[in-house]
């Protein structure tokens, strides 16, 4: 079939090397000049007046990111160069906290919670048997029931220190608001799910590389190798049904991928039938931002990443030492998910709250907001499904999945989406 991919995020990226290497004719569509989506490289200026490339928002990737990290060495980037692996650990910057050996699941965890600095005996106790009982239940919930609640019994350190950081980075919503049912699925993949070659599915895999090396620029070069059209700059306009294929701009095809974000697939769906149910349920998605601070100072970290307690006027969760990540020397990025205020309120917020930690040379380079970085993963939530109409399909993040705005969960979704779109073509 001819199939286009709208979108070249890192969604549309994998549907696309999946489809062409389904034998499919793909067409590849990006309004932007470079492939990455929200997953992408820009140009930073140090203090010295010297450039480097950094990315839109810094990203952690874990050893249960199996699809991601098998098409990442499927095109050529070797995982194990461009990521630096490590056991998960949430220790703040005198090392309270949880800090994972590296020993087998469940092990590791069980290890980990006895040893976590900063907690007492009860604080430890109560997580291992809360824990327990999530496993007994199969890591399922009510559907309704939030973080917050799920999470009721453990005491005010462990809420603080692991409960909070883990809601916030894989859900991007606070503990109150989030999806507890999909908070535990985050868990048991992580903590027992699958890993990739020697690294555990809980390991942190820090990337090395900016993104647009790590997988956009890898991705181009494999699917023009391959056959595939790729148009950046080029944003599609209308999407029409003549007959039994699809046009795209007034061009023909059998298939359309909608691999853009919620509300690019829903204008081009509006645009064909308003009155789509699935366009219903990707309006009523509401989105959260993420934002990410880069300052420069002589300040060096202890860990290539740390955990830092938020509160009002002091929003980051986490901050990375880039320069342990192959970056420049005092490169440090903070990053506050789920961001409110303008961007020049966040830098200001996180910058004071570095100095109140001591670090006090630290100089602004410029702070990223990501507007849209995630929906909001609510209970309950209904999100729209892979298949449009006959030949129209949505992958995605966002769409109807176990995860949370993901890389894995977008890279999964359109595995899904390719196969069932494969597994549709009438054979003869």
């Amino acid at each position: 079939m001819r199939v286009a991919v709208i979108g070249a995020g890192w969604a549309g990226i994998a549907a696309a090397v999946q489809a062409c290497s389904a034998g499919h004719a793909v067409t590849l569509f990006e309004a932007a000049r470079q492939l990455g989506g929200r997953a992408r490289s820009l140009s930073l200026r140090l203090t010295d007046g010297q450039s480097t490339e950094v990315d839109n928002g810094q990203h952690i990737l874990i050893g249960g990111y199996t699809e991601t990290l098998s098409l990442m060495q499927r095109l050529g980037v070797a995982p194990e160069d461009a990521l630096l692996a490590m056991p998960l650990e949430l220790r703040g910057p005198q090392g309270e906290g949880l800090s994972l050996p590296r020993w087998p699941p469940p092990a590791d965890f069980a290890w980990g919670v006895l040893t976590a600095k900063g907690w007492t005996l009860r604080d430890k106790l109560g997580l291992l048997r809360t824990a327990a009982a999530w496993r007994r239940a199969g890591f399922r919930c009510d559907p309704g029931e939030t973080v917050l609640s799920l999470s009721r019994h453990l005491g005010p350190r462990v809420q603080a220190d692991l409960v909070e950081p883990l809601c916030i980075s894989a859900l991007n919503t606070p503990p109150d608001q989030a999806c507890g049912a999909v908070f535990l699925r985050v868990l048991q993949d992580a903590l027992l799910g699958p890993g990739w070659g020697r690294w555990p599915a809980s390991w942190l895999l820090l990337p090395r590389r900016p993104l647009g090396a790590l997988l956009p620029q890898a991705g181009q070069r494999w699917l023009q190798a391959h056959g595939a059209t790729v148009r950046t700059g080029h944003r599609v306009r209308n999407l029409a049904r003549p007959g039994s294929g699809w046009r795209v701009d007034e061009e023909a095809f059998d298939a359309v991928v909608l691999a853009g974000g919620s509300d690019d697939a829903a204008r081009l769906v509006e645009g064909w039938n308003p009155q789509a149910h699935w366009l219903r349920q990707a309006r009523q998605l509401r989105h959260r931002p993420i934002a990410t601070v880069y300052a420069q100072g002589r300040h060096r970290l202890a860990r290539p990443m740390v955990a830092l307690r938020s509160a009002p006027g002091a929003p980051a969760q986490f901050v990375f030492d880039r320069a342990q990540l192959g970056g420049p020397d005092g490169l440090l990025a903070f990053v506050v998910s789920d961001s409110q205020g303008t961007r020049q309120e966040i830098e200001a917020a996180v910058i004071a709250q570095a100095r109140a930690l001591g670090w006090d040379a630290l100089r602004p380079l410029g702070t990223v907001v990501e507007k849209r970085a995630t929906f909001a993963c609510t209970p309950g939530l209904q999100r729209p499904p892979p298949q449009v109409a006959q030949g129209l399909w949505a992958c995605g993040d966002y769409v109807r999945g176990p995860y949370p705005a993901t890389l894995e969960g977008a890279v999964r979704s359109a595995a899904e989406v390719v196969g069932d779109l494969t597994r549709s073509v009438p054979t003869t």
